[in-house]
């Protein structure tokens, strides 16, 4: 089974990942352009709000685990200017990171996860800061016309962390028990399993390494499964491409359930 991407990877890829974000930016035609996959923002829009997520992550990780949720003191705004903004988002990059250095992946950190199966700690903010910077990479390079498919490592680790981090609740699923199984190509599978308890994910074997009854076959089977690379589910559960981009089986009605469920914590 696969094991999560370590703190300095995290970091490392988060600065990569931010990297190509800008160069998305910087290679658009205009900053007032609309976002495909954000209709409501523009690509200035969208920067705006990935340099102050950044700056605000960053006050949350440095006032430490006894704190709330902080805010930046005495920020700057978003530059309109390009180059400037440019230089605005690395330096809200810069201070993300230094402060998850200072800080270390086991402190304790706020986080809007509480019930979730990820830890609050600053090792699973980083953890998630990926993901967001990543799926906002692939938002702007649509944008320019340049989309990429996620790294590889990167969408592994995003799998499971929409899984654990988003998804997960022990608020009580309100509609018959049932299972997800996602299934990435390179290998990986994960279970969503969602009852009265709430909403939990594991790990699971991979088609072909160990039995696995097919969506809707055994006592055992998923009520749907969606297979995809693991760059494809991951933009899948974030909405950035449709259903039938993968191959689903199963009843994929549930879908429409899981994204309408407003979970009551």
């Amino acid at each position: 089974m696969k094991k999560s991407l370590e703190f300095p990877d995290l970091l490392r890829l988060l600065d990569e990942r931010s990297a190509a974000f800008r160069a998305a930016v910087a290679a658009a035609p205009s900053l007032d352009v609309q976002v495909p996959t954000c209709p409501e923002w523009t690509l200035f829009d969208l920067a705006e709000h990935i340099g102050e997520g950044r700056r605000a992550w960053a006050a949350t990780v440095a006032a430490g685990p006894a704190a709330a949720k902080s805010a930046p003191e005495g920020a700057p705004a978003a530059p309109r200017e390009r180059e400037a903004l440019l230089a605005w988002l690395a330096a809200s990059t810069q201070e993300l990171l230094d402060a998850l250095r200072e800080a270390g992946p086991d402190r304790g950190c706020w986080t809007w996860w509480g019930a979730s199966q990820s830890p609050q700690t600053c090792g699973a903010v980083a953890r998630h800061q990926l993901q967001q910077i990543a799926v906002h990479t692939y938002d702007a390079q649509v944008t320019v016309g340049a989309p990429e498919p996620l790294p590889d490592e990167v969408a592994l680790d995003g799998v499971e962390d929409f899984l654990f981090t988003c998804v997960a609740t022990t608020s009580a699923w309100p509609h018959k028990p049932t299972a997800f199984d996602f299934h990435a190509t390179e290998g990986h599978s994960w279970r969503l399993t969602l009852d009265g308890d709430g909403a939990r994910s594991t790990r699971i074997s991979a088609p072909g390494t160990a039995p696995v009854a097919a969506a809707g076959e055994g006592p055992n089977a998923a009520g749907v499964s969606v297979r995809g690379t693991a760059g494809e589910l991951v933009l899948f559960v974030y909405d950035r491409i449709p259903a039938d981009s993968l191959r689903m089986d199963g009843d994929a009605g549930l879908f429409d359930l899981l994204r309408a469920w407003e979970p009551e914590e």
